[in-house]
C-alpha cells in the first residue's frame, strides 16, 4: 500500500508531507503486473504486507532535521474488489549538531484506506480504483507532529500498460504509467494556541489555518519480466528479468484554506528500481526533493513487500467474502 513517508513536523516547525510508500499489493491486468510501489499507492486491490518500509531524509525545515522512518502496513480484501488496509510509521527526529544533539520520536496517526477496484480492461491494460484514506486524529504522538484531529482523503489511483501499441512499437510496450489524485480534508480548519507575552504579560492567540492539500504524483515503469514473457526473450539471466526500473512522483499542492500554509506545491522524484520475487518483492528509490520546501538533501527509501494472495490463498491471502482463486503469475508467459 502507498506506505506513505509522513513528513510531519515538530511543534511549531513548517515540515512537509510527502508520500512514502504505503503501496498495496500487486495488480495483474492481461499479461501486466503493476508492481507495489513505494511512492504513490499502485492502483491494484490485493492482500498484502509491506514489513518494513525504511526512509531517511532530511526535512525541508530552516535548520533541517534528520528524519528517518520505519513503516508497516497491512491490507486484506473484503472481496475480490474490494479491500482494507492499515498502516503506521515511527518517526525519529534529529537536529542539527552531530550524533549527541537531542532528537525526538514516536509514532504517527494510525492510517486506515479503504480501496475499491472500480473497472479493468485486461486487453487495454488499465487498471482504474477508487477510495477513501483516514488518518485517525490522536493516535500518534504530538511531539512527532501527529495531528489531534482526522484527515480524510478521497483518491483515485489509475494504471495503464502499452502492451496493445503496434508491432513496430514492441519495444515500448513493457512501458506502463500509474497515477493517483487524492483531496486530503482535515478535520478542523484551523487550530489556535494561546500563551503569554514574556514583556507585557499580555495573552497572546496564534492560529495555524490546516490546508486541504492535493496529493498527486504517478510513475512510469520499465518492466523486464513483461520485455521477457511478451515481447522478447533476449537470454539475459533469470536475475536480471525480474527488475522493474522506474521513476516515481510523489507531490503535494496546498488548494484552499492556505493562510498560514502557502501554496507552493512540495515533493519527491524518486528513481530507482523493484525486484519481484514469486512470493515477494523488494524496492529501493532515491528521494530528490523538487524545491528547498522539500528537503536539503538526497535521500533513500527501501520496502520489503509480501504477496499474501500468493503466499496463502486458500488462507490468510483469501477474500473474507468469496472463494479463493488461483492467483496470476508476475511473469506471465505468451
Amino acid at each position: 500500500m502507498s506506505i506513505r513517508l509522513l513528513r510531519a513536523g515538530l511543534p511549531g516547525l513548517a515540515i512537509v508531507l510527502v508520500p512514502l510508500g504505503e503501496s498495496v499489493a500487486h495488480e495483474i491486468v492481461g499479461n501486466r503486473f503493476f508492481p507495489a510501489t513505494l511512492g504513490i499507492d499502485d492502483p491494484g486491490v490485493n492482500d498484502e504486507l509491506s514489513l518494513p518500509t525504511v526512509a531517511n531524509f532530511k526535512t525541508g525545515d530552516d535548520p533541517s532535521f534528520r528524519q528517518r522512518d520505519i513503516s508497516a502496513e497491512f491490507s486484506k480484501r473484503i472481496t475480490e474488489a474490494f479491500a482494507v488496509s492499515f498502516g503506521s510509521t515511527y518517526s525519529s527526529f534529529r537536529p542539527p549538531g552531530g550524533p549527541d544533539a537531542l532528537g525526538t520520536a514516536g509514532f504517527q496517526n494510525l492510517e486506515t484506506t479503504f480501496k475499491y477496484r472500480l473497472f479493468k480492461n485486461p486487453e487495454h491494460e488499465f487498471v482504474m480504483s477508487v477510495g477513501l484514506s483516514v488518518e485517525w486524529g490522536g493516535t500518534g504522538a504530538q511531539s512527532v507532529g501527529a495531528d489531534p484531529f482526522n484527515t480524510y482523503t478521497p483518491t483515485l489511483w489509475f494504471g495503464k500498460g502499452f502492451g496493445d501499441l503496434p508491432d513496430t512499437l514492441s519495444w515500448i510496450r513493457p512501458v506502463a504509467i500509474t497515477g493517483q489524485i487524492g483531496y486530503a480534508i482535515p478535520g478542523r480548519n484551523s487550530t489556535t494556541t494561546f500563551g503569554i507575552d514574556p514583556d507585557s504579560g499580555d495573552i497572546t492567540a496564534d492560529t495555524e489555518f490546516h490546508p486541504r492539500v492535493l496529493n498527486w504524483g504517478g510513475t512510469v515503469q520499465y518492466s523486464m519480466p513483461y520485455l521477457k514473457s511478451a515481447v522478447i526473450d533476449l537470454g539475459l539471466p533469470d536475475f536480471i528479468n525480474r527488475f522493474i526500473p522506474l521513476v516515481e512522483a510523489t507531490l503535494q499542492t496546498p488548494v484552499s484554506n492556505t493562510f498560514t500554509s502557502g501554496t507552493v506545491t512540495t515533493g519527491t522524484i524518486n528513481p530507482g528500481f523493484i525486484w519481484v520475487g514469486n512470493t515477494f518483492q523488494i524496492g529501493i528509490e532515491a528521494l530528490i526533493p523538487i524545491n528547498r520546501q522539500s528537503g536539503t538533501n538526497v535521500g533513500v527509501i527501501a520496502q520489503l513487500h509480501f504477496y499474501l494472495d500468493d503466499i496463502d490463498p486458500r488462507g490468510i491471502g483469501k477474500p473474507i467474502f468469496g472463494n479463493a482463486v488461483q492467483p496470476a503469475s508476475p511473469f506471465p508467459r505468451n
